[in-house]
C-alpha cells in the first residue's frame, strides 16, 4: 500500500496508507453523527439570542457574522481580533444554537483542545505574522474526514470511538496552512443518502426552514457554515453531497474534477465517483480552501492527473467582470415543468436575467442523452465494498470496527443507511461485474455527449438548478437532483446561491436555491470566476434568522 505524509497540528510527520484496491484509487465517503458536541473545556456557555441585525462583537469592533477569511485576517492585522477570541465567538454560537435554541444538530464533536490551539496560533502570530494562507481560520469539517486527534465516525454509533492514526490528507494541509480545525459535522449516515440523519447526531435541520432538511450527505457542514459556526467547511461528494448542501443553504460548493484532490484518509463510498470539495459562504473563500486541498498525492494515485493544472492561486483568477462575454448554455432539460418546479424556475430565470445584464449570452439547450444515461452511470454500489474494505484495513488494530463486514452485522446504522450497506456488501467482486463495465461504458457515452454539445454551442459552461424542487422537509428523500451531470462525468461543477424562493412562516426569509454552473475538466477557475461575478453584482447570500447574532 502506497503512503504519504500527514503534518499533523504539533507539526510532526505521521504516514498513513490510503488504499490498494483498483490501482490504489481511493475513495471517500459521507458521514455523520450526533449525541451532542463535545465542547472544549473552558467554552463559554450560551448567550441569549437578540435580533438578527449584524451588531458589532465585543472584539474591538470585529463583525462575527458572515465573516470571511480576508476579514479575519484584517482583523488580527490591526489588532482587533484574536484567534482565541474568535474561536470562543464560534464556541458560544455552537452552543447556543446546535443542541439548544433552534436546535441544528450540525455538529458531532467540538474540538477539545480548540482554544489551545488557538493560544498557540495567537502567539505564532505575534512571532513571525501569519504562518500560513488560512493561519488562524476555523473550520468545520465533515464526520468523515480522519483527524487524529478526533473520532472520525460517519455518523455511526459503531463508530463514535474510532480515532484515526492519523490525518486525511487534505486535512493535513489545512493544518499546514494554519488552519485550525474546529468541529466535525454530523451527515447522512456513511452517506448513504441526502438528508443528513445519522443514528449518531440525528436529524440534521435547516436553519432558513427548520421544517426542512439541509440537503446532503454533507448537510451537517451545510447548516453549520450558514449558521456562522465557523469560516470554512469541508463535504464529500458521491453524488451531489457538497453541492446539495450548497444549495440547501445558500452557500458555495465546489466539486472538482477528477483528480484534482486526494481522497485518501475520507470514509470512502465510490472509488470512481468520490469526490472532496470546499462548503464556504462566498466564492473567494472556496477557491482560498481549494488552494490548500488540492495537490498530488501518492495514496491517491488518480491526484496524478491533477498536475500542473492549478494556477498559482484560485483567488487570482477571480474577476468582477468574468460573466461579460460568456457563452453559458441553460440546459433546459434539468428544469421541471410542473406547478411544483415553479419555485425553483423563478429562481433560476433571475439567475439568467441577471447573467445577460452583465454580459453574458445565453444558449438555451436539450441533451436527451443525458435522460437516457443518467440512471446508468453510477458505479459506486459495485465499489463500496472494495473502497470500505480498503479503509477499515487502515485504521490498525485499536479501531472499533475492523471490517465492512463487522460494521453491517452490527445493524447500527439508520434503515436508510443499513439498507444501502446490505446492498453493497451483498456484492462479491463488483469491480468485475459486467453490469459494473457497462456503467463505466455509459459514463463515457455522457462525458462524450456533453463535451460535444459545448463544442457544437460554443458555450464555456452549463447552468441549471441543482435541485429542480425545493429542498425536502424533514422525512421526505430528496428529489430530482441533477448532480449526475457531474459525478457521471468527473467534470467540475460549482454551486453558488440563486436566489430565495416566496417567504413563509417557517421560512421568513424562504428557502435557498442553488445555481449550479458546469465546465469542461479543470475549468475551475473559470466557474469560479462565473460564479464570482454573478456574486458580487447580486449580493444574494442572507443569513439565516434563525440563528442571529449573540448578545453580549
Amino acid at each position: 500500500m502506497s503512503e504519504h505524509s500527514n503534518v499533523s497540528e504539533h507539526g510532526n510527520l505521521n504516514r498513513r496508507g490510503f488504499i490498494g484496491a483498483v490501482g490504489a484509487i481511493g475513495a471517500l465517503g459521507i458521514v455523520g453523527e450526533t449525541t451532542g458536541p463535545a465542547f472544549a473545556q473552558g467554552a463559554a456557555s450560551p448567550r441569549a439570542a437578540a435580533g438578527t441585525s449584524r451588531p458589532r462583537s465585543r472584539a474591538r469592533g470585529f463583525e462575527l457574522i458572515e465573516a470571511t477569511v480576508a476579514d479575519i485576517h484584517d482583523a488580527y492585522r490591526h489588532g482587533r481580533l484574536t484567534c482565541r477570541e474568535l474561536v470562543q465567538q464560534y464556541l458560544d454560537r455552537i452552543a447556543a444554537y446546535d443542541q439548544r435554541g433552534s436546535a441544528l444538530k450540525a455538529i458531532i464533536t467540538v474540538n477539545p483542545r480548540a482554544l489551545e490551539v488557538a493560544d498557540e496560533l495567537d502567539r505564532q502570530y505575534r512571532r513571525s505574522g501569519l504562518t500560513g494562507t488560512l493561519h488562524g481560520i476555523p473550520v468545520i469539517l465533515k464526520d468523515n474526514y480522519d483527524t487524529f486527534d478526533m473520532p472520525t465516525t460517519g455518523g455511526n454509533t459503531a463508530m463514535r470511538t474510532s480515532v484515526p492514526p492519523t490525518d486525511a490528507f487534505t486535512v493535513a494541509k489545512m493544518r499546514k496552512a494554519g488552519a485550525l480545525i474546529l468541529a466535525k459535522a454530523n451527515l447522512q449516515e456513511f452517506a448513504r443518502g441526502g438528508n443528513s440523519l445519522s443514528s449518531l447526531g440525528g436529524q440534521v435541520l435547516n436553519p432558513y426552514d427548520l421544517t426542512r432538511t439541509p440537503g446532503g450527505s454533507s448537510g451537517g457542514t451545510g447548516a453549520a457554515i450558514a449558521a456562522n459556526f465557523a469560516v470554512l467547511g469541508t463535504g464529500s461528494d458521491t453524488g451531489q453531497s457538497v453541492r446539495s448542501p450548497a444549495s440547501a443553504n445558500s452557500l458555495v460548493g465546489v466539486r472538482c474534477t477528477r483528480g484534482l484532490i486526494s481522497r485518501s484518509g475520507v470514509i470512502p463510498a465510490s472509488i470512481t465517483q468520490d469526490e472532496l470539495g470546499p462548503i464556504t459562504r462566498t466564492v473567494e473563500d472556496a477557491a482560498r480552501l481549494l488552494d490548500v486541498m488540492v495537490g498530488f498525492d501518492p495514496a491517491d494515485p488518480v491526484t496524478g492527473y491533477g498536475v500542473g493544472r492549478p494556477p498559482r492561486s484560485y483567488t487570482d483568477r477571480l474577476r468582477r467582470d468574468a460573466l461579460h462575454g460568456a457563452r453559458i448554455g441553460v440546459m433546459t432539460n434539468l428544469f421541471g415543468t410542473e406547478t411544483r418546479h415553479q419555485e425553483v424556475n423563478r429562481v433560476m430565470e433571475d439567475v439568467i436575467s441577471t447573467m445577460q445584464a452583465q454580459g453574458a449570452t445565453i444558449i438555451r439547450f436539450s441533451l436527451p442523452e443525458y435522460d437516457t444515461l443518467q440512471s446508468i452511470v453510477v458505479t459506486s454500489t459495485w465499489e463500496a465494498r472494495t473502497a470500505m474494505d480498503a479503509y477499515f484495513a487502515s485504521l490498525g488494530p485499536d479501531a472499533p470496527v475492523h471490517t465492512f463486514d463487522q460494521l453491517v452485522a452490527s445493524k447500527t446504522a439508520t434503515p436508510e443507511a443499513q439498507a444501502a450497506l446490505e446492498t453493497e456488501i451483498a456484492i462479491v467482486d463488483g469491480l468485475n461485474n459486467a453490469f459494473y463495465k457497462d456503467h463505466f461504458v455509459n459514463r463515457e457515452k455522457l462525458r462524450l455527449a456533453v463535451s460535444a454539445k459545448m463544442a457544437e454551442l460554443d458555450i464555456q459552461a452549463i447552468l441549471y438548478p441543482l435541485q429542480k424542487v425545493l429542498v425536502s422537509p424533514v422525512g421526505v428523500p430528496q428529489p430530482e437532483r441533477n448532480g449526475t451531470l457531474s459525478n457521471g462525468t468527473g467534470f467540475p461543477a460549482v454551486c453558488f446561491p440563486g436566489g430565495f424562493s416566496t417567504p413563509t412562516s417557517a421560512a421568513p426569509i424562504g428557502v435557498p436555491v442553488g445555481a449550479e454552473l458546469l465546465g469542461r475538466e479543470f475549468d475551475e477557475p473559470l466557474l469560479l470566476s462565473l460564479a464570482y461575478a454573478y456574486e458580487k453584482a447580486t449580493k444574494t447570500r442572507k443569513p439565516p434568522r434563525s440563528t442571529p447574532s449573540l448578545a453580549g
